[in-house]
C-alpha cells in the first residue's frame, strides 16, 4: 500500500466558513485515498510582514510554523478568493514571508481562485508562485468564476463542470508529486 502524501492546503480567505475553506475541506474528502490534508487555518495571526524580522533572531513564531508546515508538505493546493482584482492581503503577507528562503523551489502545488469573478487574482497567484520557485501546469491551475452558484451550503461543489475540473486537479497534483518519488 502507498503512503498517502502530505498536502497542507492554504485558504487565502479569513472569513470563517468561507467557500474557499469549503473548497479545501470539500477536497480533503474527495482525495482522502491519497492525500493527508491538513488545512492551514490561521493566516489571520500571521504578523505583517517585516524584513527586520525575517532572521534566526527574530523570526515570529507563526512565521516558523507556516514555513515548517510546507517545508514538510509533499504538495500545496491553494484556494483563494479574489479581493479588488488581487490577492486577499493577508495570502499576500503569507507569501511575502516565504520570499527569503528556497521553501515553494521546485514544491509541487495546485492553485484555485474561486471567487466571483477571479480573473486578475488568478493571474496574480500564478505570477507569485512562479516567482517563488513553485512548480504547476495549467492543469493544476483553475479559475473558477461564479463560485457561490456552484457550491452547497455544506461545501460541496454541484456544478459538474466544476467538480470535474477540481477532481482533475487533485488527480494532476497526485501525478505530479507522485512522479519526484520515484
Amino acid at each position: 500500500m502507498q503512503k498517502k502524501k502530505k498536502i497542507l492546503a492554504i485558504s487565502g480567505s479569513t472569513r470563517s466558513g468561507s467557500t474557499n475553506h469549503k473548497i479545501l475541506k470539500w477536497i480533503a474528502e474527495i482525495a482522502k485515498n491519497n492525500f493527508e490534508v491538513t488545512l492551514f487555518d490561521t493566516l489571520s495571526l500571521l504578523p505583517h510582514f517585516n524584513p527586520d524580522l525575517d532572521t534566526v533572531d527574530f523570526l515570529p513564531k507563526e512565521v516558523e510554523s507556516f514555513r515548517r508546515q510546507i517545508s514538510e508538505a509533499d504538495g500545496i493546493i491553494i484556494c483563494t478568493p479574489e479581493y479588488i482584482f488581487s490577492l486577499p492581503g493577508s495570502l499576500k503577507n503569507a507569501f511575502e514571508w516565504c520570499v527569503s528562503t528556497t521553501i515553494f523551489s521546485d514544491k509541487k502545488v495546485a492553485l484555485i481562485t474561486a471567487s466571483a469573478s477571479g480573473q486578475k487574482g488568478h493571474e496574480e497567484l500564478n505570477l507569485i508562485m512562479k516567482t517563488l520557485g513553485a512548480v504547476f501546469t495549467d492543469e493544476v491551475s483553475i479559475l473558477i468564476s461564479g463560485i457561490r452558484g456552484k457550491i452547497d451550503t455544506e461545501g460541496r461543489v454541484i456544478e459538474e463542470q466544476t467538480s470535474a475540473k477540481i477532481t482533475n486537479l487533485v488527480e494532476k497534483l497526485y501525478e505530479n508529486i507522485a512522479l519526484v518519488n520515484h
